[in-house]
């Protein structure tokens, strides 16, 4: 029997009172680890280009190392925390590890490319639930799936991954990276998705890698190509007409670096126990190895939340700052400043004013 004294609450409202709370407490309530760089497959787009060296996993923090930052993140608050890698699945500890995080009583969203996913591990996964799993697509077809990847056979591997957490009832999404490689199977890719009644999202910008490798880039679209892309999703084509009616236009005169949730109520971990603000932003860093997250949550983090941006800085007297997705740690891995826009998205904001905004307009006018 229910207790009348529960109120029922819808999970997006739980979570955006949670947050907001949590974040005027600075309660690091949402965390990423990454487990491993090392990967199975070879992507042409991945930002870790040491993932395949023999030192990769060799520096990793052990079983007992992340039991412990585990203990030390709940007890400063944690409650998500996302389990990534590279492939996380490569670690052979990975239930125990996965494991102790779920008996914390986290709640865990895992990333993965779904190619290691065997019948042991997707009834481990149906026994012990996620949060959620989120599994990248690299193409529709196995042409251009292994185009991506660079391994014969990941295709078929990840798809029957697909289905065994599908058949278990594993919580599952599916998503991509749009590349020169795979645009023309996007929509391919999201009716696949829909045809299994799941949920489908894509990205279409590519970051350097996070060692200095500027390959990625050469993956990206034009942005007139990836803004066409989201102008014929009606669903997204939407919702970028509803923010850009909203927050174009309103001029934001703010000098604060960082302006997100990274370091208020989020953090990331890499694999070799450094903590930093966000996947992206992995310097300045702190070494759990040889402190605290206590005292890295509460003094090196808060130190990197101050800085601000010095005189000259371009993207101030720009009226679409608040619809535009340009961040510090963006800036910082492609030009090595953290101050200097990233022209690639300057120039898909600018195209999305143009045709979310004009949208919009239309849109009232036939209204009226």
């Amino acid at each position: 029997m229910e207790c009348a004294h529960i109120p029922k609450i819808r999970y997006a409202d739980f979570s955006q009172e949670f947050n907001q709370k949590v974040s005027r407490m600075r309660i690091p309530a949402a965390g990423s680890m990454e487990l491993t760089f090392r990967c199975n497959l070879r992507c042409k787009h991945c930002y870790i280009s040491h993932g395949h060296s023999g030192i990769a996993g060799e520096r990793e923090l052990n079983l007992s190392e992340i039991q412990y930052i585990m203990d030390e993140i709940v007890d400063e608050g944690c409650l998500w925390f996302l389990l990534t890698g590279g492939e996380p699945l490569l670690r052979r500890d990975f239930q125990d590890i996965y494991l102790y995080a779920k008996k914390k009583g986290l709640l865990i969203t895992l990333f993965t490319n779904g190619t290691m996913i065997t019948p042991r591990v997707a009834d481990f996964l149906a026994e012990w639930l996620p949060f959620s799993v989120e599994l990248t697509l690299y193409g529709h077809t196995q042409e251009t799936y292994e185009k991506v990847t660079g391994i014969p056979g990941s295709h078929a591997r990840c798809r029957h991954g697909i289905e065994l957490l599908i058949d278990r009832g594993v919580p599952l999404k599916l998503k991509t990276m749009v590349l020169t490689l795979n645009q023309h199977e996007l929509w391919d890719m999201k009716i696949f998705a829909e045809d299994l009644k799941l949920d489908f999202r894509y990205d279409g910008i590519i970051n350097p890698g996070i060692e200095d490798s500027k390959s990625p880039l050469s993956m990206r679209l034009p942005p007139e190509d990836f803004v066409e892309l989201e102008r014929i999703d009606e669903a997204r084509s939407e919702r970028l007409s509803k923010m850009f009616n909203e927050r174009a236009g309103i001029k934001d005169q703010s000098r604060k670096l960082y302006r997100c949730l990274a370091g208020i109520n989020g953090f990331h971990i890499d694999p070799y126990g450094k903590l930093s603000l966000c996947m992206l932003e992995r310097k300045p860093e702190y070494d759990l190895r040889n402190g605290s997250f206590h005292e890295g949550w509460n003094t090196a983090i808060p130190k990197l939340r101050e800085k601000e941006y010095g005189n000259g800085f371009r993207c101030i007297q720009c009226d679409l700052r608040l619809a535009c997705s340009q961040c510090p740690a963006m800036s910082q891995l492609e030009n090595k400043n953290p101050a200097i826009p990233v022209e690639y998205v300057c120039q898909v904001t600018q195209l999305r004013a143009k045709t979310f905004r004009e949208k919009f307009t239309d849109n009232y006018q036939r209204v009226r």
